[in-house]
């Protein structure tokens, strides 16, 4: 049976209000998801080639460097390893170690020091400013041994990571920091560093908000309720 204009207009009215319920439910989760995090605040490993920065493939404690490298380190927030700010410093080796005679049996590594902005700090620290230094040592010495002639106290977490040079920060070790740049909520100092598999899966789910699967499903809810209430008013036409 051909439903008459009354039925017809109750049907397309009927449409509308589904819809529209539809868009506010889909507005409603959306507004309810807290913000995702911005990325982590951790000390970045550097090589320089040139005048060139590029990400260190190994860590510092890894890595033996030869004779005239220059290394770096970056403290910044970032939500991708190599997505990190490289340090700042443009300085040669040998205007950094121009005060440093090569002898046998030894090495000289240049290191440059970034301790970032007052805008990556932990609350309630100030960073130090950048500075080089020249690391006289032992020929199969790591990049970490180098760093630790230079910049005491290193602090590290019970996984390796390189958590403070020079005692900065006094405390925290790649923690995930929320868009604000504050430590999001339930973070420690153990957080998973940049770059692994932990932390990569953790970013690509978002963690604190709605997945596409529950915003997809909430949206074929809707839409199927919609479909339910246009048969029935059809049928009764």
């Amino acid at each position: 049976m051909t439903p008459g204009p009354t039925a017809s207009r109750t049907a397309r009215t009927t449409l509308r209000a589904g819809f529209a319920l539809l868009l506010g439910l889909l507005l409603a989760v959306l507004l309810a998801a807290p913000a995702q995090a911005a990325g982590y605040r951790y000390w970045s490993f550097w090589e320089r080639e040139g005048s060139s920065w590029s990400y260190a493939t190994q860590g510092p404690a890894q890595l033996r460097p030869e004779d005239g490298s220059v290394q770096g380190f970056r403290f910044a927030v970032s939500a991708e390893a190599d997505d990190s700010a490289a340090p700042r410093s443009k300085a040669a080796f040998a205007e950094i170690c121009e005060d440093t005679e090569e002898r046998a049996g030894r090495k000289r590594i240049a290191l440059v020091l970034d301790f970032g902005t007052a805008a990556d700090a932990p609350e309630g620290e100030r960073p130090p400013k950048p500075r080089t230094a020249c690391a006289d040592v032992a020929e199969d010495a790591s990049a970490a041994d180098a760093l630790a002639a230079v910049a005491p106290p290193l602090r590290y977490d019970s996984s390796a990571m390189l958590c403070a040079i020079d005692g900065y920060p006094r405390t925290g070790c790649g923690e995930q920091v929320s868009g604000a740049g504050e430590p999001s909520t339930g973070e420690s100092s153990d957080a998973a560093s940049p770059g692994t598999e932990e932390s990569d899966s953790g970013s690509a789910s978002g963690g604190d908000g709605p997945s596409a699967g529950l915003l997809v499903g909430a949206g074929a809810v809707a839409v199927l309720g919609v479909a339910a209430l246009w048969q029935s008013r059809r049928r009764r036409g």
